[in-house]
């Protein structure tokens, strides 16, 4: 961690912080009712930053458990002025499973998830049926969760995973363009140049499909 980083974590994170809870009370964390996005794994912040930025009337909470990384959104936050942000350190999985109420998030960002390239350690990948099917759950209707990355073995994995989640659907033939909201970093754009093609997913709550979820029509 740099000094800033350490200080930023010391000084912010009991400012911009939020505290594990079950659920979390988004109205009380931000003052206001209003969409809640989820972003995993933000890492050093520079796109949740920007996107919150040039979205105030949404709220995001950022999930992280590097902590240069935390130090380094706060820094953002704070010199920004950035309300709509907050930033929780903790274990994604324990926060999808135990944390978010059903059917409250607008939408969920995963952003370059770590791709763990070796075929040996795909099971440690993020974005497993059992996963996605909890995030799914934790999505409004109509609510969308949006992945990218740059491995495409990863992606042909997530692409297939995300289809076969009965609770969401495609807004794509597959891949989807990236959308305006979401900034080339500088991390993206050195890949471009290296050939490094970057996939976009973009998959929707399907509406009604809470009803389904009463009914036990799916289950964990």
């Amino acid at each position: 961690m740099s000094p800033a980083q350490r200080r930023a974590c010391d000084e912010l994170l009991p400012r911009y912080g939020v505290a594990p809870a079950t659920p979390l009370d988004f109205e009380r964390i931000y003052g206001r009712r209003a969409p809640v996005v989820l972003e995993i794994g933000f890492g050093m912040g520079e796109t949740t930053a920007a996107i919150a930025a040039a979205q105030p009337g949404i709220d995001f909470l950022g999930v992280e458990m590097h902590l240069p990384g935390v130090g380094a959104l706060l820094r953002r936050i704070d010199e920004q002025g950035l309300a709509n942000v907050r930033v929780l350190r903790h274990d994604a999985v324990e926060v999808v499973a135990t944390m978010i109420a059903p059917a409250t998030l607008a939408g969920i960002h995963v952003f370059f998830p770590d791709p763990w390239p070796k075929k040996r350690h795909h099971k440690r990948r993020l974005l497993q049926p059992a996963f996605v099917h909890r995030i799914a759950l934790c999505l409004a209707p109509g609510g969308y969760v949006h992945v990218a990355t740059d491995w495409e073995d990863y992606a042909q994995a997530i692409l297939a995973t995300l289809a076969a989640e009965p609770l969401l659907d495609n807004t794509a033939l597959d891949y989807a363009p990236r959308p305006a909201y979401r900034p080339l970093t500088k991390f993206e754009a050195r890949g471009l140049r290296l050939g490094h093609r970057v996939r976009d997913l973009i998959f929707r709550r399907v509406p009604g499909s809470e009803r389904q979820e009463k009914q036990g029509r799916t289950t964990f």
